[in-house]
């Protein structure tokens, strides 16, 4: 069983903004594994199903980006999941736009979305797919304020490309490839 996480926020207003490319992500996904977000649990979206004998569930927490962490534990208890077979997919503002960064595990960095889940779970061991989307140029707009814009038209084609590329190694993860073997063929490609 694999549990595969898109971090992000839940409210329309968010829907196309930076913090949100997890979420875009994992819709990606389900599209892919044609897996349909149709029931509510553990405070998050779930779709679920089969694909290549192993049973996945897709997830984007309700919890708001900054409290993910305790719809992610609910869903490693309920679904009695290990770390090692659960990914998160989030925005990385450590990243230039459109970067994708696969790690087997690590910190949280600057995001308070991972943050809070391994303060929840107590542990950092858990793959992760980020997603860059650092300006190349200094931008005088508060961060806070940054991660919350809408991704501008010029920028939608390499973010769609982005968000498509995690949901293919996000597929790829959940359909039992290894995490060294879904680094090397994903890592930095947008």
């Amino acid at each position: 069983m694999k549990l595969i996480v898109g971090l992000g926020n839940p409210d329309d207003k968010y829907k196309n903004t930076f913090h949100n490319l997890g979420f875009m992500s994992v819709d990606k996904a389900a599209d892919k594994l044609g897996f349909s977000f149709t029931k509510t649990k553990c405070r998050a979206l779930i779709a679920e199903g089969n694909a290549n004998g192993e049973k996945i569930i897709l997830a984007k927490p309700l919890t708001y980006m900054n409290l993910s962490g305790e719809s992610v534990r609910e869903l490693v208890s309920f679904y009695k999941i290990s770390t090692a077979d659960t990914v998160v997919i989030y925005d990385d503002y450590d990243l230039l736009k459109g970067v994708i960064r696969i790690r087997e595990n690590g910190s949280a960095g600057t995001h308070n979305g991972m943050r809070n889940i391994i303060q929840e779970l107590g542990r950092c061991d858990f793959p992760r797919i980020r997603v860059g989307f650092k300006p190349a140029e200094k931008t005088l707009i508060p961060l806070i304020n940054y991660v919350l814009s809408g991704i501008p038209a010029e920028e939608k084609e390499l973010f769609e490309k982005a968000t498509e590329v995690a949901a293919l190694a996000a597929c790829d993860f959940a359909q039992g490839k290894d995490i060294q073997y879904v680094m090397q063929k994903y890592n930095g490609k947008a």
